[in-house]
């Protein structure tokens, strides 16, 4: 396992993390909380010292999973939660969102649920959940820094989703240098991620990029197949077939990826991710232990080679050669931004202008 620092923060990060949304919740799977710290405590065995969790996430109870699990290894290990939704007052109604809460008082009163529920003093990395540009007021940035100056956080980053909301959230963290920016982002979904490094390079940022659903929810890993029947609480279920159908297809122009017993396709996608020196981490969504141990070594893999990531981003270019609906347009707010920008939406351009009006 190799790592890299998070940010400037001086916090090293293994480049393969563990995502802890499968901690504490039934949306990928059922797992006991026994099931659960197992796996966590596997994935240190394998060198991750990397461990994000979200106080959302089974309405605090993974942080709890997460503050048990790692309670003997607190100094070896780098822990990441994110505040933001108001469960405490709101229940949860299937996979809908919850309303969110974000202010200076509510930060810092979140963070301190957050550090209760996870027995720790401190937590690592903490980061703002789906959090909208204008919720980010000065307020909020002061009570971040009041955190970090006692202690009680390290560094500070931002979790964005895609169909939430992410170009002028994203752009914001890293000129504000949060120290890390978590986004999704793999071969299939790249749009994001190109825009935020290319706003790394434009302000010479040192924000870090994390990816998350590096597998594209099952498709890069192959564990979603044509024959593949998704349970009823599965969150994956809520893709279009359509996606699913196109999705197969764009694997197959991807299997020069694959180095028989060196690389498998799973283990190239994340390697991919880790091409890009921004990236920090990716933090893949483990099932189990074997997804573990396989997940892991993708930090010890053959790197990608240029080539090899210029085949990626000209197949990606064309769309992996399929001119066919995917059927996700209704589910995304946007994947590219220049329609966010033309219709308005990001929002501090729409600030300006109406400051300027």
């Amino acid at each position: 396992m190799h790592y890299r620092e998070l940010g400037t923060s001086g916090i090293e990060v293994s480049e393969v993390g563990f995502g802890a949304w499968v901690v504490g919740t039934d949306w990928w799977g059922d797992r006991s909380d026994e099931d659960s710290i197992e796996m966590i405590h596997h994935a240190i065995d394998q060198g991750i010292n990397f461990f994000d969790t979200g106080d959302v996430y089974g309405l605090g109870h993974s942080e709890e999973v997460v503050g048990e699990a790692l309670a003997d290894y607190r100094d070896e290990v780098t822990v990441a939660t994110k505040v933001g939704y108001d469960f405490y007052n709101n229940p949860q109604a299937g996979h809908g969102e919850l309303p969110k809460e974000i202010t200076g008082e509510w930060v810092r009163e979140a963070t301190e649920k957050s550090l209760e529920r996870l027995d720790m003093e401190y937590v690592d990395l903490l980061q703002l959940h789906n959090a909208n540009v204008e919720e980010v007021t000065p307020d909020v940035l002061e009570a971040l820094d009041e955190l970090k100056e006692e202690g009680l956080i390290k560094a500070t980053g931002w979790a964005l989703g895609p169909s939430i909301g992410w170009l002028a959230e994203g752009d914001m963290s890293i000129e504000e240098e949060f120290d890390a920016l978590q986004i999704v982002w793999n071969m299939f979904e790249q749009e994001v991620g190109n825009h935020f490094l290319d706003t790394i390079e434009e302000t010479g940022s040192q924000t870090s990029l994390i990816a998350r659903v590096p597998h594209s929810s099952g498709l890069l890993n192959e564990q979603v197949r044509p024959e593949t029947e998704l349970g009823s609480g599965d969150h994956r279920g809520f893709r279009p077939d359509e996606w699913y159908e196109t999705g197969w297809e764009k694997l197959e122009t991807l299997r020069f990826l694959e180095r028989d017993g060196e690389r498998s396709m799973a283990q190239a996608s994340i390697a991919w991710l880790l091409g890009h020196d921004a990236t920090a981490a990716v933090t893949p969504t483990f099932r189990t232990k074997d997804d573990i141990t396989e997940w892991a070594a993708a930090s010890d893999v053959p790197k990608l080679s240029d080539e090899e990531m210029q085949r990626v981003a000209d197949l990606y270019e064309d769309n992996f050669g399929i001119d066919r609906f995917d059927g996700m347009d209704a589910l995304r707010s946007s994947v590219g931004g220049d329609d966010i920008r033309d219709a308005g939406l990001d929002k501090r351009v729409a600030e300006g202008a109406r400051n300027e009006a």
